[in-house]
């Protein structure tokens, strides 16, 4: 998540809160520690990569023509992003406290949040002390692999290293658990998972399309032609395989955008969870298959022109959850997308505030406190932006009645943060 003023200060004094041992119980389902912030850009990149990867584009198409939105995204993104271990804790509690677990995390940024999670198992240990977690990180960037390393383990030079290997690293995180890193989910050892992405889809390459009069036109870049050093959209002048390909026909936009990767993850997502277990559950910026032209770039926390000085800007796209939901149907249970100021609410993160209020010391406390809340909740800035889905086996809402299971509640317990919380 890009930085919001104060809301660091915010997770912080709530989690202080939650965690305490007078308060396991109504901590397990709180969402404070879902809000954490991180910067995409590792580092400020100089003027000459910026000058770097305009060429390396340039050239790319002279070589072989307009490129996809799709690959150009691939060409200069970064995926960091973030999660934490609450909502799965809540979870494994209502699958019925099984025996071992792995904790997923796909693309994890600096490893803030997978730290957070770490640190939710360990105050927990007294519920979780039955199990064996093990963690497992889906990522590309050697980098980013070494920052997370850095904070999750005592530091790269106590892991095991194979570079060639389908598990190019494992060790033993600071709070005693395995952890491996991976390339690929599908390198990811199936079994009992919560799967976790947070920010993860909305920097996934998309594929970009335009309703014509001659039908759907996907939009590449191309090369302004007046101006030599600098790239624009183009319409293509006949159908494209993936315009022939990815969208469906009852569209009624004008303008949508696809991410076939995104679609390939969520099958693989829940394959799994339908064979083994377990859940999956996506934060992000998206909507329900009502936006059209979502595609933006951000530089220094402001908006940035995508073309421009490309390496140098995040690139994002709001995630439909309408066909991650489409991808899986017939295979889990879905729920959402609702907003992160619901799902918040549901959390219970209104009580948990008046706390952190009555226990401030001092009116610039309370005044920071009230500042993130307002940056997190409001629906006119991250509360209704920020969105919440969840993936579940079949049978998790259905009532143990309705399975005609003997001696067991006849009904399905909530799935916290979907279901309004009861204090």
């Amino acid at each position: 998540m890009r930085f919001l003023p104060g809301l660091k200060y915010l997770c912080k004094e709530i989690s202080s809160v939650i965690f305490r041992k007078d308060c396991l119980v109504c901590g397990r389902l709180s969402a404070g520690q879902w809000m954490r912030s991180c910067s995409r850009t590792l580092e400020s990149t100089e003027s000459n990569q910026d000058n770097m990867m305009l060429k390396h584009l340039i050239s790319k198409i002279k070589s072989t023509g307009p490129i996809s939105v799709a690959e150009y995204m691939r060409e200069v993104l970064t995926n960091p992003v973030t999660l934490l271990g609450v909502w799965c804790v809540s979870e494994w509690m209502a699958a019925g406290k099984p025996k071992t677990f792995q904790l997923v995390e796909l693309g994890p940024g600096r490893g803030t949040l997978a730290s957070d999670a770490l640190r939710v198992f360990s105050q927990l240990r007294s519920v979780l002390k039955e199990s064996e977690i093990s963690v497992h990180l889906v990522e590309v960037s050697p980098k980013l692999g070494e920052i997370q390393a850095q904070l999750l383990t005592e530091g790269e030079q106590h892991l095991l290293h194979d570079p060639t290997g389908a598990i190019y690293k494992t060790g033993i995180t600071k709070t005693g658990l395995p952890i491996s890193w991976y390339r690929d989910l599908q390198d990811v050892p199936k079994g009992f998972s919560f799967y976790l992405a947070h920010e993860f889809f909305d920097v996934l390459p998309i594929h970009k399309f335009q309703k014509t009069k001659q039908g759907w036109r996907e939009i590449l870049i191309d090369i302004e032609p007046k101006s030599p050093e600098k790239l624009r959209f183009v319409l293509a002048p006949h159908a494209t395989l993936a315009s022939k390909a990815l969208i469906q026909r009852d569209d009624k936009r004008d303008h949508i955008e696809v991410c076939p990767e995104a679609g390939v993850i969520i099958e693989n997502l829940a394959s799994r969870i339908t064979e083994d277990g377990g859940a999956a559950l996506i934060a992000d910026y998206g909507h329900n298959g009502t936006k059209t032209d979502t595609f933006r770039g951000f530089r220094g926390h402001q908006l940035h022109d995508v073309l421009t000085a490309p390496g140098t800007a995040d690139l994002t796209a709001d995630v439909d959850f309408s066909f991650l939901r489409q991808m899986t149907e017939g295979k889990v249970t879905s729920l959402g997308p609702i907003s992160q100021h619901q799902f918040l609410k549901n959390m219970g993160i209104d009580v948990r505030l008046q706390v952190l209020l009555r226990n401030a010391s001092d009116a610039n406390t309370r005044k920071g406190l009230m500042d993130a809340y307002n940056m997190i909740m409001n629906p006119e800035k991250m509360g209704n932006r920020f969105k919440f889905f969840a993936l579940l086996p079949y049978n998790r809402l259905i009532s143990k009645q309705d399975t005609k299971t003997v001696k067991c509640s006849p009904t399905a317990p909530p799935v916290a943060g979907f279901s309004e919380l009861q204090l």
